[in-house]
């Protein structure tokens, strides 16, 4: 996610530590009935999922039909699959079309150390390409220091989780936000991200064994003390698989390492199934966000919070952070539409990671991380105009009720 030095800095001026203070309050993400009943989170460790077509048993999953006919349609065998087969990134086993995406679950692949290594996606701009168009870009934005999520995350922001997934380079990580589904109120299994959390781009196809962990390390420990922390304070609502996943045609044609043109279009919906239990994702973290897809132009926003965990120095992706800021624009090209950018020191792990604002009273999510520079200064999301809306709805409409 992030990139290379930008051009001389401008700087403008900054709201008050009282506004500060007063938006950050605004944009807290609590829960509203995680603490309750059947959604709280439980101290018994979760039990894994089946990877095998035929294992049917209590609390485990079994590999959709559909699912499995499309592996085998591609030449590809669901038990090889599950036992390393996925690491076969050659050109012609990559599946890179919209419509070939597949994610079996496999039992115990994410495990907690596993999780903890995990590296963020890097993705670089170039000084030129920060600069392209600062007619249409505003003056760079002065750095925000990310704040620490108050702990347990659960309680305070419960719908930002990480999301898992592998690639060619390695096990990866990005993060992530559970959204309303309009077709399912309360019972949503949709979560926000990055197109390039879960695809490569122009150059690649679908990453693999994408998994979303709301609430991850929910205490906020360190990595010394995670290595004694139970499964509930590393994954407190569980692991939740994506059984299909939906990004632009715009960043499945032109996202590269640098952005490139798919970076205005670099967002994702994953539609996500429980490794164990039956309960929906909105009902077990007991809260989910509205989507707002008016696309506001940034001079027309006060402010905008970006929540995730940033994994690459000087952070390590154990912790969530968070950073508010009144937004500016930001272009990579004028053919291109503007994107949202605010003054952020999160580093790469973030991208992904949820940015909201409050219209009338509730908190929604109006775009997510995308890019940064090297120096950590600043971050920059997409507007979610029709197209994101389309996107959206389409696998609410296709998907969400299953």
């Amino acid at each position: 996610m992030r990139s290379l030095p930008t051009p001389a800095t401008r700087r403008r001026g900054r709201r008050s530590a009282l506004a500060a203070t007063a938006l950050v309050a605004a944009l807290a993400l609590t829960a509203t009935a995680c603490n309750s009943g059947d959604d709280k989170p439980s101290d018994k460790p979760g039990t894994a999922a089946s990877t095998s077509s035929s294992g049917k048993g209590k609390d485990k999953i079994e590999i959709p039909s559909d699912i499995a006919d499309k592996l085998k349609e591609h030449g590809i065998d669901v038990d090889k699959w599950a036992d390393g087969g996925w690491k076969n990134w050659d050109k012609d086993k990559w599946l890179s079309e919209a419509k070939d995406f597949v994610n079996p679950v496999i039992e115990g692949l994410w495990k907690p150390e596993r999780m903890k290594s995990a590296k963020d996606p890097n993705k670089t701009i170039t000084a030129k390409d920060a600069s392209a168009d600062q007619g249409i870009s505003d003056p760079d934005p002065e750095p925000v220091d990310a704040e620490a999520e108050k702990t347990p995350y659960h309680e305070n922001a419960a719908p930002v989780g990480k999301v898992f997934f592998d690639s060619p380079e390695g096990s990866m990580v990005c993060s992530g936000t559970v959204v309303k589904d309009v077709n399912h109120p309360g019972k949503s299994n949709l979560v926000w991200t990055a197109g390039h959390c879960v695809h490569a781009g122009g150059s690649g196809g679908w990453y693999r064994n994408i998994a979303f962990v709301p609430s991850y390390n929910d205490l906020g420990k360190s990595e010394a003390e995670l290595g004694d922390a139970t499964a509930t304070e590393v994954a407190p609502y569980g692991q939740w698989w994506a059984d299909w996943a939906a990004t632009s045609d715009q960043w499945i044609a032109g996202g590269d390492e640098t952005g490139g043109a798919g970076a205005p279009y670099d967002y994702a919906v994953l539609h996500v199934k429980p490794e164990q239990g039956t309960k929906s994702l909105e009902e077990t973290v007991g809260n989910a966000l509205a989507v707002d897809f008016s696309a506001p132009s940034a001079t027309d926003v006060s402010t905008m919070g970006a929540w995730g965990y940033p994994a690459a120095p000087p952070y390590n992706g154990l912790s969530m952070f968070k950073c508010v800021d009144r937004p500016g624009r930001f272009s990579l090209d004028a053919t291109l539409p503007t994107m949202y950018r605010i003054g952020c020191t999160m580093t790469g792990g973030s991208s992904g990671g949820g940015w909201f604002r409050v219209v009338d009273g509730a908190t929604k999510l109006v775009s997510n991380t995308s890019i940064g520079p090297t120096d950590n200064t600043w971050l920059a999301g997409p507007q979610l105009g029709k197209g994101a809306e389309s996107l959206y709805d389409n696998m609410s409409e296709q998907y969400g009720g299953q």
